[in-house]
């Protein structure tokens, strides 16, 4: 990471190191359900937000409101229980999660599975974005459409194994 052989053996190393993770499955592995968006997309920055034991709200909702302006989500959502958001605002509390966390290496999986063409086209925009701003970023889809918008070079995985690297142009 940024030059440096690192280890990382749990989450809270990846995390340390500036490493996010967005999984395929939002629902089982993404976010806590019965949790509201605002409480979702703080979970893995949530001791910046502690004193004695207690969350001081107002840092929390700052930052909450600032990352869910990035992934065009309303402010208003962030008290609603996150179960009952669209699959699309879903997917951008959990991008909104790693915004917070100032992650500059982001895995996404699948980032744009169940969400409308709307809320996908906001997606690959915020992803772009992102890349541009210098993060890395780095993109697990089945869809070529989406690796031909959003990759620069694709690599192909077969078991495990890589079987092929060709650029964006060379894929077209």
């Amino acid at each position: 990471m940024r030059g440096t052989r690192v280890t990382i053996a749990t989450p809270r190393d990846a995390m340390r190191h500036g490493l996010g993770f967005v999984p395929e499955d939002r629902k089982k592995q993404g976010l806590v359900l019965g949790m509201r968006s605002r409480e979702n997309a703080t979970l893995p920055t949530l001791s910046r937000f502690a004193r004695a034991g207690w969350v001081v709200g107002q840092a929390e909702r700052a930052a909450v409101d600032a990352s869910f302006a990035r992934v065009s989500l309303r402010a208003t959502g962030r008290e609603l229980l996150v179960s009952s958001l669209s699959g699309g605002n879903q997917q951008k509390v959990v991008l909104s999660k790693w915004l917070t966390a100032n992650s500059d290496l982001l895995i996404l999986d699948e980032p744009t599975r169940g969400v409308d063409v709307g809320a996908k086209a906001e997606l690959h925009a915020w992803i772009d974005q992102r890349a541009s701003e210098g993060a890395a970023i780095l993109l697990i889809s089945s869809e070529l459409p989406e690796l031909l918008t959003l990759s620069s070079r694709i690599l192909v995985l077969r078991d495990g194994t890589l079987r092929g690297e060709v650029t964006r142009e060379q894929a077209t």
